[in-house]
């Protein structure tokens, strides 16, 4: 990327920095707290107004958010390639826009509701069904493609390269996530309750709060425009640069690797395409061969490459192993959001006269984040930061391992709970345990979640190539797709296994009622499985390797560590 595309291209004081980011933290607000309430009244609104019997209506839910997450990747690659982040978010908030719109009309007109049907698991079609899959298919498309480039237009507005922005970077990264969580709490608390309301008739209520807020969020990302530092997109697709290295590194496979990296192709930094020079790494030296320089070769693309291109996707192919280790925990994430919900429908869920609904139990670790995140910035980091001298006080990959460790903790104590919780429900189900008793579990997992997805956030966004960076910090939603998914896989899977090994021949996982199954069980099964995983984790983060653009990096650190204080 040409010195036009940097992130500190704009040398205007007054663009840039936190001041750019209140206006990314307003949008964040107000989005997630309408997109947690659709996933948390979602499966409601489709069983009591569109008719879907449970397994379908859990199907629809799981296959919108496993594409949400999915699409990110479309906004991540457009905002690298084609676009800048700023428009592409705009871009696909009105698509999101349009598609809350269209739900809210669904769910206002009774003409656009299904009869109930017998004997069938989705009642509705024809034109009913065709306006709830558009509107689905859109709304996953818009939520998508904003996650995919909001958080690295937040991230470019500060200058990694000078050392009182350094640590600037991982604060905003913490006050993203809180932002996230501020939204979500109001989401899953005021709007389900208005959502799931006993009569049907408000459930537009609800989509139409949605909409508003969400439009609300969109004009302050547009009025805010003046202050940001907008990157230009790459001529070149990263894609591609990473199909040549590959390419050329197979054309090369029989020649052999000099000595020295020394004698490796590389251009001057100016005139470096996608970003500043990175230094030569041991690791993955067959890719180096796409480098050698050959003496009756003239310097051509898909012929030879760059060092700097190479550790690029050296890169890349390191952070593999990172996303697949944290794929578990997100699977455990997908447990707090079913699984617990029909935990907490079999509890106590009154506060004096208030009958708390079972679809806002998430509120706990959402209300415990908004107290952890500004305590973890405020006192830890610069507390960790005298110790480690590292700029965000710890590394992020030391963020997400603590986040795995209290991952497996949180389902170790999930089973914990479901054996008192069942065992006080078969003695007299008129008298239920407290649902805060649920607290535990999902405090605990508040806790793992904002180690680990803060540092996922902040390690994709900083190890990534630099024209890859909204690409690569949507790979933290992959992950959450993929973990979604493997609940469902998991699910299906223990039951027909375990249906054949108990003595009554019914899986862990059976049935609707709760007191009935093993779901203490299959808590054990994922701590036992988070454990496993945390080992996993523990040597691919030991084999990673940071990047490392100059010999500078370590100055520039040991100023910002200077600059505390």
């Amino acid at each position: 990327m040409g010195e036009e595309n940097q992130p500190t291209m704009s040398k205007d004081n007054n663009k840039g920095g936190f001041r750019a980011t209140f206006f990314i933290y307003g949008l964040t607000a107000l989005d997630n707290m309408g997109f947690v309430a659709n996933v948390a009244s979602l499966l409601l609104y489709f069983m009591g107004v569109m008719h879907y019997d449970l397994p379908g209506a859990a199907n629809t839910l799981t296959n919108f958010m496993g594409a949400t997450f999915l699409l990110t990747m479309i906004g991540g690659f457009i905002s690298d390639t084609y676009i800048n982040r700023f428009l592409t978010c705009i871009i696909f908030g009105l698509i999101e826009i349009m598609a809350l719109v269209l739900m809210t009309i669904q769910a206002y007109e009774d003409k656009l509701h299904p009869e109930p049907c017998l004997n069938k698991s989705i009642c509705i079609q024809g034109k009913q069904a065709a306006m709830l899959y558009v509107s689905l298919c859109l709304l996953a498309l818009g939520c998508g493609g904003v996650r995919g480039a909001l958080p690295a237009l937040g991230a470019d507005q500060f200058n990694e390269k000078d050392p009182k922005e350094v640590k600037s970077l991982a604060s905003y990264f913490n006050y993203l996530v809180l932002s996230v969580v501020l939204g979500s709490s109001i989401g899953v608390t005021f709007l389900v309750y208005l959502s799931t309301n006993p009569n049907n008739k408000e459930w537009w209520k609800g989509f139409l709060i949605c909409t508003v807020a969400t439009f609300v969020g969109f004009a302050i990302l547009v009025a805010g425009k003046n202050f940001y530092r907008l990157q230009n997109p790459n001529k070149d697709s990263p894609l591609v640069s990473i199909a040549q290295v590959l390419v050329v590194a197979i054309k090369n496979r029989k020649l052999s690797i000099p000595d020295k990296p020394e004698e490796l192709y590389e251009i001057h930094e100016k005139d470096l395409i996608l970003g500043p020079k990175i230094l030569h790494t041991e690791q993955f030296r067959c890719l180096d061969k796409a480098a050698i320089f050959q003496k009756d070769t003239q310097p051509a693309r898909w012929k030879i490459c760059t060092v700097t291109q190479i550790e690029e996707v050296k890169v890349v192919t390191r952070m593999l192993p990172i996303i697949a280790s944290t794929i578990i925990m997100n699977t455990c994430l997908a447990q707090l959001q079913t699984f617990s919900v029909a935990q907490a429908s079999r509890m106590d869920r009154f506060i004096g006269k208030f009958e708390v609904s079972a679809a806002s139990i998430p509120a706990i670790p959402l209300i415990m984040m908004c107290i952890l995140i500004p305590i973890y910035d405020i006192l830890f980091v610069p507390f960790a930061r005298k110790i480690t001298k590292h700029p965000a006080g710890i590394t992020q990959l030391q963020r997400v391992g603590v986040g795995l460790v209290l991952s497996a903790l949180s389902m170790a104590m999930a089973a914990i709970i479901e054996v008192k919780r069942k065992n006080a429900s078969l003695r007299n189900p008129l008298k239920p345990i407290s649902v805060f008793w649920l607290s535990f579990q999902y405090g605990i997992f508040g806790i793992a979640d904002m180690f680990t997805l803060v540092g996922l956030m902040e390690f994709f966004y900083k190890e990534a190539p630099m024209g890859m960076r909204s690409l690569s910090t949507s790979f933290t939603f992959i992950s959450l797709s993929f973990g979604y998914f493997l609940s469902s896989i998991f699910v299906d899977s223990i039951n027909v296994v375990t249906q054949k090994i108990t003595p009554s021949k019914q899986g862990w996982l059976h049935g609707l009622d709760i007191d009935r199954n093993q779901l203490n069980l299959f808590y054990w099964f994922l701590a036992i499985l988070s454990s496993l995983n945390f080992v996993n984790y523990l040597f691919w983060s030991y084999w990673y390797k940071y990047k490392s653009e100059d010999d500078d990096d370590k100055v520039l650190e040991a100023a910002a560590v200077k600059t505390d204080g």
